[in-house]
């Protein structure tokens, strides 16, 4: 497999972007799957939702999430306790791109490596901002294996 490496933060996209604006003023995140999309379609698609409070640190993740890190339901879920997985590269690469999208109020996408209990796999990681005013309050998104984009 490729190791990821510390990446050039070109990797963020602004909140204006070909004419889309995404709210930043309600806590409510705007949806960032296509029109007519629901949680159905994701979960069949492997694709899971996830959002970290950035004031407690705390994590809320679909289903999809959940399989993807091979974690409980019922365990314990912090950002700390997740971190651990990430393959070191990885892991300093989504710092840097997750500070540089909150300092700047920037969407991202990245991938990234984890080492689940089931096995190492490519994660691709899409989030943006969740803003109170011109404070980030939240990060969320969306999560998917890529896997198969790395053998």
């Amino acid at each position: 497999m490729k190791p990821a490496e510390p990446l050039a933060l070109n990797h963020s996209w602004p909140l204006f972007e070909r004419g889309l604006r995404f709210d930043l003023g309600c806590l409510d995140p705007p949806d960032l799957t296509p029109a007519g999309t629901d949680d159905a379609w994701l979960t069949a698609h492997g694709i899971g939702r996830w959002s970290c409070d950035l004031a407690s640190q705390s994590l809320n993740w679909s289903t999809n999430v959940f399989r993807l890190f091979d974690w409980q339901p019922d365990r314990p879920l912090e950002r700390l306790g997740v971190l651990p997985l990430y393959r070191s590269e990885s892991l300093s690469a989504v710092e840097r791109l997750r500070a540089y999208a909150i300092r700047h109020r920037r969407g991202f996408t990245i991938d990234a490596e984890i080492r689940a209990p089931s096995g190492s796999r490519w994660m691709r990681i899409v989030g943006a901002p969740q803003c109170q005013g011109k404070h980030v309050v939240a990060l969320h998104g969306l999560k998917f294996d890529v896997s198969g984009e790395y053998r």
